[in-house]
């Protein structure tokens, strides 16, 4: 079979369109249209319909369409396991992560990872989206849940907890909270009802603090959450790793404090050896330990027990 057709066929299929695949392969519609047209001859098959909307797969197109994502997801791993040939960790690294703990956490803290690896490269996807790691749609991810999909190396990355934060200015205007029922006087800071990421604390304050009445805000995430609080708005349940180092805000109610849950680092099985997964874990290993004596002196702070640091080893499948 033409590789070439393939690979224009692939890109007709992603793009929906002749015109739109040609500017992408610097090809002109005819000659897309032309190398579709042979491809179809040499199958014996149908791949679009066309109509005035753009072109849509036929069933055979889907089949196709489909044997063509293996390929390409190979291609990119075989891609992956040439450059970790390398003693040297260079290259691009696709990292996904939750919004809030990739703007809030993880971004501030990148450049001493390029400094040590000053060939790699990051493509930081932040998304709430579960990207599929087995088809190479990121090459690692960050996530506030247990991963689910098979031949992934999961590991716990950290342990964090929910408090309750509100800027000085606010405190001063409208007085400290101490107890759940201080809180009912108080501007509340809410996760919106759809937002994925914020599902612990959104069950944290409804459950145990018996908040469901918001009066001043609802965010869809913990950063747009942080900003409000730090000015000025109210009171929000945020995660520990987005407090430290924001003098901006102040913890109240400081008897109160949710479970802890793990965040996860996640990778497949095939870049376990990866030059470039590598030096990224290990830069969290550091980060995640600093970060955890400063979250202990903040727990300590407030009165709670310190939450033991997480060891990375063993994985947990």
């Amino acid at each position: 079979m033409d590789w070439d057709k393939l690979r224009i066929f692939h890109a007709v299929a992603e793009a929906g369109s002749l015109t739109h695949a040609g500017d992408r392969l610097n090809l002109s519609q005819s000659a897309v249209s032309r190398q579709i047209r042979a491809l179809e001859e040499n199958l014996g098959a149908t791949l679009f319909h066309r109509h005035t909307r753009g072109l849509i797969l036929t069933e055979q197109g889907e089949v196709l369409l489909e044997a063509c994502n293996r390929m390409d997801s190979e291609l990119t791993a075989a891609q992956a396991r040439l450059r970790d040939a390398s003693d040297v960790a260079g290259g691009e690294l696709r990292v996904t992560v939750p919004v809030g703990f990739g703007t809030i956490w993880l971004a501030p803290r990148l450049e001493r990872l390029f400094t040590a690896n000053p060939g790699l490269t990051m493509d930081l996807i932040l998304t709430e989206v579960i990207l599929d790691l087995a088809m190479r749609e990121a090459d690692v991810a960050i996530r506030m849940t247990p991963p689910q999909q098979a031949d992934l190396v999961r590991r716990p990355l950290m342990e964090v907890s929910l408090r309750l934060y509100a800027s000085q200015a606010y405190v001063e205007k409208y007085g400290e909270p101490e107890t759940i029922e201080d809180l009912k006087r108080h501007n509340i800071l809410g996760y919106s009802p759809g937002a994925q990421q914020s599902t612990t604390a959104r069950d944290w304050m409804r459950d145990t603090l018996r908040i469901e009445q918001f009066h001043a805000l609802t965010v869809n995430n913990y950063f747009g959450l942080l900003q409000a609080a730090e000015h000025d708005l109210g009171i929000a349940a945020l995660p520990d790793y987005a407090v430290i180092g924001r003098p901006k805000i102040r913890q109240v109610a400081k008897e109160l404090s949710s479970p802890p849950f793990t965040v996860y680092l996640a990778y497949p099985e095939e870049l376990r050896h990866s030059k470039r997964v590598q030096a990224f874990r290990d830069f969290l290993i550091e980060e995640v330990a600093t970060f955890q004596r400063l979250s202990n002196e903040l727990t300590e702070e407030s009165g709670a027990e310190p939450q033991p640091a997480p060891t990375l080893e063993p994985p947990l499948a």
